[in-house]
């Protein structure tokens, strides 16, 4: 199947034309079916998303999105890296080949197309997908950033009240609802920047401080991380609330929504890349409009890239083999116990 893309899509969105060329290919290892899409002119952005694995909808899912935000182009590219090296692998990889037959992967790489391509935050109306979820803060959140509905024309906006959730977020939701009603188990990475010095693994939940349902098979599967790869201290493994708390976080509301419907457990995490850290290195990026959010030198944008594929691949073991280290029923409470200690 050829695409064909104004110049101005394919010279402002290399990643979509990256999955355009996977498209191309008769013999692609993978689902592809398009979600929604945005108007942009004479033409449509697509919100692809992939599959590879098992098409059993009861069996151990991970979910991977990025591109939430225009400007976080970071989070896209990761998640494409990532899909990349499994696309290889698939064509030699006996092992990986065997592990996909009782594990189903997703993949929604580019999740705000139009908002990429106009390098804002927000997507085409405006609005940050991040804050367009109909849940409210229990509490105080922080001016502006904890979501408002004052403008459009600043930043953080969540939409007008009582209007219908976004094209970009409602496609988001009802995937990932259909896939943790009917899921054993269920894992999903959102990958995002711009916040901190530090890479951070953040949880629910973003409305409230309180712990959510799940916080000691959170727990478990954080001690799971150390022990298996007690280098990788770099990551901050904690509840979003413990930073900021926010209106409208849409991995909150699919939580909630989905708590009473589900089979089996669903943990919702967000990869949040500290892009400080690569302003500090190199303050001429403040003067680059994505500088604030991307690595711009050539090795630091590598070292991003495979930095994050080996928390991926975990994932991915972690939600094959759910049952070797999920707390069971009886054990869930000592574990929320454990939890509760340590983060709040």
């Amino acid at each position: 199947m050829t695409l064909i893309r104004s110049d101005r899509v394919l010279k402002g969105l290399p990643e979509l034309y990256q999955m355009d060329r996977w498209l191309e290919q008769v013999d692609l290892p993978a689902r592809v079916h398009t979600l929604a899409a945005v108007e942009f002119g004479d033409e449509g952005l697509p919100l692809y998303c992939f599959e590879m694995g098992t098409r059993d909808p009861t069996a151990p899912a991970v979910i991977f999105t990025g591109g939430v935000h225009g400007v976080e182009r970071i989070g896209t590219q990761v998640v494409l890296s990532f899909m990349n090296t499994l696309l290889q692998r698939m064509s030699w990889d006996d092992s990986l080949n065997q592990q996909l037959q009782q594990l189903r992967l997703v993949f929604v790489p580019l999740v705000n197309p139009l908002g990429m391509l106009k390098r804002t935050r927000s997507n085409g109306s405006g609005v940050d997908l991040m804050r367009n979820a109909p849940i409210d803060a229990t509490g105080k959140v922080p001016f502006l950033l904890g979501g408002q509905r004052f403008s459009k024309h600043l930043p953080w906006y969540r939409g007008r009240k009582g209007d219908a959730m976004e094209t970009e977020a409602a496609a988001v939701v009802e995937l990932v609802t259909e896939i943790v009603q009917e899921a054993a188990f269920v894992i999903s990475l959102d990958c995002h920047s711009g916040f901190g010095h530090q890479d951070q693994v953040w949880f629910p939940y973003a409305y409230t401080a309180d712990p959510f349902d799940d916080i000691g098979e959170m727990f478990a599967l954080r001690l799971l991380f150390r022990r298996t790869h007690p280098t990788f201290s770099f990551y901050r493994i904690e509840p979003q609330s413990r930073n900021y708390t926010t209106h409208g976080d849409l991995w909150d509301y699919i939580y909630r929504q989905t708590l009473h419907q589900r089979r089996g457990t669903y943990l919702p995490l967000t990869l949040e890349m500290g892009s400080w850290l690569w302003v500090k290195k190199n303050p001429m990026q403040m003067f680059n409009a994505l500088g604030v959010f991307n690595p711009l030198l050539p090795h630091r944008h590598e070292r991003v890239l495979r930095r994050h594929q080996c928390l991926m691949e975990f994932l991915m073991r972690a939600v094959a083999s759910f049952k070797n280290w999920l707390p069971r029923p009886l054990e869930r409470r000592e574990w929320m116990h454990q939890a509760i200690e340590y983060w709040y």
